[in-house]
This record gives structure tokens, C-alpha cells and sequence, in this order.
């Protein structure tokens, strides 16, 4: 499985004035995705980082830079996961010569899936990053800019581009396009629908085993879906 980022302060974060901060937006990230970014106060915030109120106008200017703060961190935390899952992202214009070859393209999409899930649906602090992010979505605002134009994007179509390896179909067609949506997707129900697969499966929680029944779905899934492209093509 997947070894996610440690979410506590690196090195250069020991100070208290950073302790303070990264405690500040973890609460935000915590509230803001249960309660909404209006029902949630400063108090309550400050209350949750254990921090003073008066920290929040000092370190974000406020509750809305604050908001951006957490999306930052959402960022820099599916960066990373992303990272380890498909590497680093091709020159301008990908394309097959920029990559490895077809096979070593599907290997990759597997990996990239199994990592996913990892994250998705194991990992405890993905669910507070999905509830933040599904806020935004419902209601878009800045924090939704930065998350897109951050990861939303670029792991997209850094995953087009491998599909493109991996099949020949070109990686911005709107085939493949939607195609890696519908990867995204099913890992992300297991997320958004947890309480209810947890329920219909018998399951009490979903942790490693769990995931890892998961991973054997959706890999079949990708595998019928890249068997059916290699039967289709000419």
C-alpha cells in the first residue's frame, strides 16, 4: 500500500508560530468540510487547533485566508501521493516518444490505481480532504481555483498522457478524457459512499484489507477496459 505523507511538521516547521499554523489548517480543513466554510466560526476553529483566535488574523489575514491555506495543503498533499504514483509529469506535448512503452504504460496505470485507493479510501485524512473538496465543488469559490489548477489538472492529464502510452489513443481525445474519469470515479465512490459500502459489505471499517479488495476490483476493471482497447484496435 501506499505510504501516505506524514502530516506532521517537517523539520523546518518545529517553531511555535508553525506548530500554531499547521494546527490552524488541519481545524480548517476539519471544519470547513464538516460544517461549511460559513457554519464554521473562528472560535470554533481556534478552539479545535487549541490555538489563540487571534492567531488566525496573524498567520492567514483571516477566515478566508485561511480557506486558502487549507486548499494549499490539499495541494501540496495530493502533490506528493501523485508523485509517487506516476512520477513526474512529461515535457510540454507528451506524447509516446516522451514515455516508456506500452507496457510499461499499463504497469503504471495499475500502480497509479492501487495508490489511489491507498489514499482514498484507507487513509483517514483523505476523508477530510474529500469533504473539503466536495464543499467546493458544490459551491466554487478561490479555494477550488487554487485546488484545480494545483491537482485536479495536471494529475488528469498527467494520467491521459499514460493512457495515450499504454493504448495509442491520443491523450487529449475526449474518449480518454472521460475514460480517466471514470478511473478516478470508482475510487472515489468508496470515499464519498463509505457508510454505505461499509454497510452493504458487512464491514466495520475499511482499512488495509479492506482496500486491498478494493485494489483487486477496480485493477479488474482497468484491465478489462485496456483488454477491450487492445481488441479494438486496428
Amino acid at each position: 500500500m501506499i505510504k501516505l505523507p506524514d502530516p506532521k511538521p517537517s523539520r523546518r516547521e518545529t517553531s511555535p508560530a508553525e506548530l500554531t499554523r499547521a494546527a490552524l489548517v488541519r481545524a480548517a480543513l476539519k471544519l470547513f468540510g464538516r460544517q461549511g466554510f460559513d457554519g464554521t466560526s473562528t472560535r470554533e476553529i481556534a478552539a479545535e487547533a487549541g490555538a489563540n483566535i487571534g492567531s488566525i488574523a496573524y498567520h492567514f489575514g483571516g477566515k478566508e485566508g485561511l480557506r486558502a491555506a487549507a486548499a494549499d495543503f490539499i495541494v501540496e498533499t495530493i502533490q506528493a501521493v501523485a508523485g509517487q504514483a506516476l512520477g513526474a509529469g512529461q515535457a510540454p506535448g507528451g506524447g509516446q516518444a516522451a514515455m516508456g512503452d506500452p507496457e510499461t504504460a499499463r504497469a503504471q496505470l495499475f500502480a497509479a490505481l492501487e495508490r489511489m485507493v491507498g489514499f482514498v479510501v484507507a487513509s483517514p485524512e483523505a476523508g477530510e480532504i474529500v469533504q473539503f473538496v466536495l464543499r467546493e465543488l458544490s459551491h466554487p469559490t478561490a479555494a477550488l481555483d487554487r485546488i484545480y489548477d494545483g491537482v485536479f489538472a495536471p494529475t488528469h492529464r498527467r494520467l491521459c498522457q499514460v493512457w495515450e502510452q499504454a493504448t495509442g489513443e491520443p491523450a487529449e481525445s475526449e474518449r480518454t478524457r472521460l475514460t480517466v474519469f471514470t478511473l478516478i470515479g470508482q475510487v472515489i465512490y468508496f470515499r464519498i459512499g463509505r457508510e454505505a459500502v461499509m454497510r452493504r459489505m458487512g464491514w466495520h471499517d475499511i482499512g488495509p484489507a479492506e482496500a486491498a479488495k478494493v485494489v483487486a476490483v477496480t485493477t479488474d476493471n482497468l484491465g478489462a477496459i485496456l483488454a477491450a482497447r487492445k481488441g479494438s484496435t486496428p
